[in-house]
């Protein structure tokens, strides 16, 4: 297996094509190590450990079971009864602690009493007892880790957080168009009939309510009125000029336009799952910012496609009826005791895992995970409430540590 100590060159190529700038020394600590020796491996695939005529075998053995060590014990290359023999392995792992394990004989073998957790990543030390002298051996049997220094990790914005608590919000998407309230319009039109002497407005104009729309002369009096706007709003329509006689019809329409209601498409297996007062966020077509809502409505009807209509009100006058619609509909906030942010979850063997540092020193996590939402995805195990790990541009780790080739050796 190889130690992965260094900054990779190709974490040096990429440092280089995103500032163009070498921290001092990457140069030097670019340079490839030695490839080190393949270890002696035993009949069962395990590796062999020698001192003088005294060896043992150690593997990590996993067909059917958690991992566990078993080790065989020879002398002179002849079988040891592993009676004889007393053992301790302690794995020392980067910034988890140590595993400390015994072993209890099973036929032919020393068997650990401890599952070895993902990742077998660690410093091994192993103490043997056999005729009353002992026996040490200490090797790294590293996977999934890598060493960056901290001046080019920054330069390449290789950036962490604290796992622990979160909050998810799960939603489900939601797409509609903008519509305006009934209560919107309002269609002007004279009380009493007679003829436009002067027009005060003109097309487009935003007016206020008691403002001044028309001046009509009566056609039973003869004698002039006003018509004011009942509302704020703009001149949406105006279809009446002076010198034309009022004849009962719509003169002009006036239009509020600084509300609008958000009508989004539900189907049938989320109905159950959204609720009058449920917060939702949107995106509207040709606006950059994100805006934030409440479920105000939900229409007891459904479409000839099943779906029914959700009403979020957008108290807001820069925006134009018909405008299409994103938007994401919460249906559930869940407080969870450990999450981390997706964006640094990369792929390692058959794993989901992050990166977790400590120091200068980075090595895979792998994870179970649970229920997701936004930004976050809940941890149930593989990793400790505390740890600080990789969130933006974990890529480039995970780049690093396959160009070292670093393996998953027993």
């Amino acid at each position: 297996m190889k130690n992965k100590n260094i900054l990779s060159s190709l974490s040096l190529a990429i440092l280089i094509s995103l500032s163009g700038v070498v921290a001092p020394n990457a140069v030097a600590a670019s340079t490839p190590a030695a490839e080190q020796a393949e270890p002696e491996k035993g009949p069962h695939r395990g590796r062999m450990l020698r001192d003088g005529d005294f060896a043992i075998e150690l593997s990590i053995f996993e067909t059917g079971v958690p991992p566990e060590f078993r080790v065989w014990a020879t002398n002179g290359g002849q079988p040891i009864d592993p009676k004889k023999v007393d053992l301790n392995v302690k794995l020392i792992r980067l910034g988890d602690g140590t595993d400390d394990i015994n072993f209890n004989v099973q036929g032919d073998f020393l068997r650990g009493d401890m599952v070895i957790y993902e990742p077998h990543s660690f410093v091994v030390a192993i103490e043997a007892t056999y005729q009353g002298k002992k026996y040490n051996w200490r090797y790294d049997n590293f996977e999934g880790r890598t060493t960056i220094e901290k001046a080019v990790a920054d330069a390449m914005e290789i950036n962490n957080e604290i796992a622990g608590p979160a909050t998810i919000h799960q939603t489900i998407p939601a797409y509609g168009k903008l519509s305006l309230p009934v209560d919107a319009k309002r269609n002007i039109a004279a009380r009493f009939d007679g003829e436009i002497t002067k027009l005060h407005v003109s097309y487009g104009e935003t007016v206020k309510k008691g403002q001044t729309l028309f001046t009509v002369e009566s056609n039973e009096s003869l004698k002039p009125y006003v018509i004011k706007a009942p509302a704020n709003g703009v001149i949406t329509q105006l279809l009446a000029n002076a010198g034309e006689q009022t004849n009962g019809r719509t003169l002009l329409t006036i239009t509020n336009l600084s509300r609008h209601i958000a009508k989004l498409a539900v189907y049938p297996s989320d109905y159950s799952k959204v609720k009058l007062e449920t917060p939702v966020t949107l995106n509207v077509e040709g606006h950059e910012e994100t805006l934030a809502g409440k479920v105000s409505f939900i229409e007891p009807s459904v479409r000839d496609d099943q779906a029914r209509l959700v009403w979020v009100e957008l108290a807001d006058g820069h925006f134009s009826e018909g405008s299409f619609v994103k938007a994401d509909i919460e249906v559930a906030t869940i407080d969870v005791p450990l999450a981390v942010k997706r964006i640094g979850l990369q792929g390692f063997r058959d794993f989901t895992v992050v990166y977790a540092k400590v120091g200068e020193q980075y090595e895979v996590r792998m994870l179970e995970l649970g229920r997701a939402g936004g930004e976050w995805i809940e941890v149930l195990g593989g990793l400790k409430t505390g740890t600080k790990y990789v969130t933006d541009n974990s890529y480039i780790l995970k780049a690093d540590i396959e160009k070292s080739g670093a393996s998953h050796d027993h």
